[in-house]
């Protein structure tokens, strides 16, 4: 039997991942290995409410479930990095992990449509599931990697120039086939155990956001393959613990996360260049916006506070937070778990 050790990361919706959590239980059918909820160090009674949450539920016997607190808000990747070493701890003969937000319900036999095409297809590494909505809409599933051209082409927001860089738009929303892709959601990702023990598991440096974009990348770079596979579903709410499609103002660390993304992988000259184009294309877009009379749909302040930001990091050295294996999980004073 298949061994998977799957991570339910919780901040302030501890409702929504015990219903993941099961979700994916009902979804392991045919798979042993253990569920692990982790409480992110959320500022109310979720660590609680998830042990209760899941005391309250049925289990299939075979699976180990536990609710554990990392003790610390390190962001998502850190978070997650928790629940993997936790998970693997309990179940050390784990081939895959599978990362499943807590606001998202994997659909039954969509686990098994990811592990088996991880089997048929050894080069791939990292393979994520088609994401929709609650109404059924189609969310953006694949990306391909951000770089300059599409720095400019996300800003400047006018047709021909999206149709001179097509090759280089970001999102790929939901491919045709599934396939190889830049990189995928967090959302509902399985990786190998053994590529991860290799690359390392999230880099911890990033607290949201660009965190499984750099590791796509990295696996990618040692020749690995990331795919997309059409034949796993997951219902996704999306942005309910990070609030980002209500976001007012762009919060610090999305700056921090892009900044530390382009240095880290490709430099500072080149970060410097993508933030560049990212203005210019910004401030041909306000131009022709001012012009058409179209609203304002961009965050305030976004541009001053990305110069801002940047110009600072600048003169900041790149945190050196290389992972390359997955060692063991930090001790906690906060770290209980519940069967």
């Amino acid at each position: 039997m298949t061994d998977i050790v799957v991570v339910v990361l919780n901040y302030k919706t501890p409702g929504l991942a015990v219903v993941a959590a099961q979700s994916a239980a009902t979804a392991m059918a045919g798979f042993g290995g253990a569920i692990v909820l982790v409480d992110n160090d959320s500022p109310d009674d979720s660590f609680h409410r998830m042990q209760q949450g899941v005391q309250a539920a049925s289990w299939p016997e075979h699976l180990e479930v536990q609710v554990l607190q990392s003790g610390h808000n390190g962001g998502f990747g850190a978070g997650n990095n928790f629940g993997i070493r936790a998970g693997l701890e309990i179940c050390p003969t784990a081939e895959f992990v599978y990362i499943l937000n807590p606001d998202a319900q994997v659909e039954t036999g969509s686990i098994a449509a990811l592990v088996t095409y991880l089997k048929t297809h050894p080069k791939v590494a990292i393979a994520g599931s088609w994401i929709y909505g609650e109404d059924g809409a189609d969310h953006c599933s694949a990306f391909r990697f951000p770089g300059l051209a599409s720095e400019f082409e996300a800003s400047v927001r006018m047709g021909p120039f999206t149709k001179a860089l097509k090759h280089y738009v970001l999102p790929l929303h939901v491919p045709a086939a599934s396939g190889p892709v830049g990189w995928i959601v967090g959302a509902s990702m399985l990786a190998r155990t053994n590529v991860l023990n290799d690359i390392g598991l999230f880099d911890e440096t990033f607290f949201l956001y660009f965190e499984e974009t750099d590791l796509c990348l990295r696996a990618q770079r040692v020749g690995h393959e990331v795919h997309f596979v059409r034949e796993s579903r997951v219902c996704h709410i999306g942005s309910v613990s990070t609030g980002m499609g209500s976001w007012k103002r762009t919060p610090s660390y999305w700056y921090e996360s892009r900044w530390y993304y382009y240095s880290k992988n490709y430099g500072r000259a080149y970060a410097i260049a993508a933030t560049m184009l990212n203005v210019c294309g910004t401030s041909l877009w306000r131009l022709r916006r001012l012009l058409e009379r179209k609203p304002n749909t961009d965050a305030n302040r976004f541009v001053r506070d990305m110069i801002v930001h940047d110009a600072r990091a600048l003169f900041r050295p790149t945190p050196d937070a290389s992972i390359r294996a997955i060692g063991t999980r930090p001790e906690t004073t906060l770290q209980t778990s519940v069967d």
